[in-house]
């Protein structure tokens, strides 16, 4: 796979294997600060029902961060 423009890390285990060494002191700090990961990965928390109340308490993850990937990804697609 040679072509690939942007790798997205789901999760803990995924930011932690690829971003070994690299990750804030928790997935929190590492999403809030997924621009220091740009532009090879983009670690998010996994989208799954059991997080929203993860969700809930940091609103600034659906506001700012899912906007910025959603545009990353649209421009990979052009």
């Amino acid at each position: 796979m040679k072509n690939i423009h942007l790798t997205i890390l789901i999760g803990k285990y995924a930011a932690d294997h690829y971003l070994s060494g690299r990750t804030g002191r928790n997935l929190t700090e590492t999403v809030r600060h997924y621009q220091d990961y740009l532009p090879e990965y983009f670690p998010i928390v996994h989208p799954s029902p059991l997080n929203v109340g993860w969700q809930k308490k940091n609103p600034w993850f659906q506001e700012e961060v899912v906007p910025v990937l959603q545009e990353r990804v649209a421009d990979i697609l052009r």
